[in-house]
């Protein structure tokens, strides 16, 4: 069995790994780390939870452990780009983690929350920065970061980052790195425009793929459940009262929607909170917090925390709301079945998202098992297993007798073809104001 200590890395990551617990390194880990301390350039290619931030995080900082010494001002030797403030701030916290005996200076900077103290961080300049795309372009535009100084530049996450829109920020900054750097790029799918953006950013690179592109993991349990739209909250809440979702992950379409769904889980007695774009850092922060302690039971989320939730405890994921984009649903569910171990995700899908539906089976590349639900009595069943309850039968009632209007192909005494027969219009009565 490979062991981190047969990857190469210094005495100082392998004591900072041994406090955390971690003794084997995952396959992402196994295959990139020895390419990286060459200086080789990454092309990977893998899903969340396959510990791909610390197949980048360990040898960046054994590398620039390895040639210490002072960072000029407002500058950064390492710059890593990630899609959403809380991926942003929990690869971070992994830099300060693994590189807590090396002494590097690590700086996070996202939206939603105070430039100042993000600008007062970078005075002194740093050994890594974590940032969000856009805020990083307002502290260069404001003068509080040069790029000059980057050795190494990381595109995490860059699927998401292009559906959310970073295509022109990353190129702006892209356009201020030095020509000589190692560069590193993930991304868990590689459509034509995302081959094409690492081809231009790429030497020679290495390429790590620990996962077929749009597949899911093999320990998902996956289901469908074909619900009327307006059943979507009494189903959900029948759900999660049914005792087995122990901690359930639900992702909306809409913000609104992530709020209208915690309000009517907390009318059911259910804990719930929210978190999506309109909240604050704090509420977000709080939200996620409640979720990771237990103290809520549930999550619901828009996809701008697909990939930016690392809980290994999440029990199920629930697709209230199908995406639009295919390749999302692939990153939903892998927020489940982290670690090692097991999940669930079911989906729900009324009739205007079958086409959604049928795109996302094409994706992966499999039906999606589908389910049949009781409200009633709240269970759930294969629909294999379980026969819809015979119809009523109705009496008939008597037809009032109605006349037939002229057909209007019929025609007079001359051969003439005559005009239908229409009712006397009622006189318009005005009346006073």
């Amino acid at each position: 069995m490979t062991t981190f200590s047969d990857l190469g890395l210094s005495p100082a990551l392998l004591k900072a790994l041994a406090g955390e617990g971690y003794q084997s390194p995952t396959p992402i880990q196994s295959r990139a780390i020895p390419e990286l301390l060459k200086g080789r350039d990454l092309l990977g290619i893998a899903q969340t939870g396959t510990g791909k931030t610390a197949a980048f995080a360990l040898p960046i900082i054994q590398g620039l452990a390895a040639k210490a010494g002072a960072v000029e001002s407002r500058t950064c030797r390492a710059l890593i780009l990630a899609p959403t403030r809380e991926l942003a701030a929990q690869i971070g916290q992994s830099f300060v983690t693994y590189g807590r005996f090396c002494r590097l200076r690590v700086a996070t900077v996202f939206g939603g929350v105070s430039i100042g103290k993000q600008i007062s961080a970078l005075t002194k300049g740093v050994d890594v920065l974590v940032a969000t795309p856009g805020r990083l372009v307002d502290l260069i535009e404001r003068r509080a970061v040069t790029l000059a100084k980057i050795e190494i530049f990381v595109l995490d996450e860059v699927d998401q980052m292009l559906d959310l829109g970073f295509i022109h920020a990353i190129r702006r900054i892209t356009s201020l790195l030095p020509r000589v750097r190692q560069n590193l790029f993930f991304s868990a799918t590689m459509p034509k425009e995302i081959a094409t953006l690492a081809g231009g950013l790429l030497r020679d690179p290495v390429r790590v793929e620990v996962a077929p592109a749009a597949t899911t993991v093999d320990r998902v349990e996956q289901h469908v459940i074909h619900v009327d739209k307006a059943a979507k909250l009494r189903l959900l809440s029948d759900l999660i009262a049914g005792g087995a979702m122990a901690r359930t992950l639900v992702f909306t379409r809409t913000k609104h929607g992530a709020d209208k769904v915690v309000r009517g889980l907390e009318a059911a007695g259910i804990s719930a909170s929210a978190i999506h774009g309109n909240k604050s850092q704090g509420q977000r922060e709080r939200a996620l917090a409640g979720f990771k302690d237990g103290k809520t039971t549930t999550l619901v989320a828009t996809d701008i925390a697909a990939r930016g939730i690392d809980i290994d405890a999440i029990s199920h994921v629930v697709n209230y709301d199908l995406p639009n984009v295919p390749e999302s649903y692939v990153h939903r569910i892998g927020r489940t079945a982290r670690a090692g171990a097991g999940g669930s995700a079911i989906a729900f899908c009324d009739r205007e998202e079958r086409g959604l539906l049928r795109d996302i089976e094409r994706t992966i590349r499999q039906p999606i098992p589908v389910m049949k639900h009781n409200l009633a009595t709240a269970d759930v069943l294969p629909a294999a297993e379980r026969r819809p309850p015979p119809r009523p039968s109705r009496p008939e009632k008597p037809r009032a007798h109605r006349p037939q209007s002229q057909p209007s192909w019929m025609t007079d005494l001359n051969g003439r073809k005559a005009k239908p027969h229409k009712p006397a219009r009622k006189p318009t009565v005005a009346y006073g104001r």
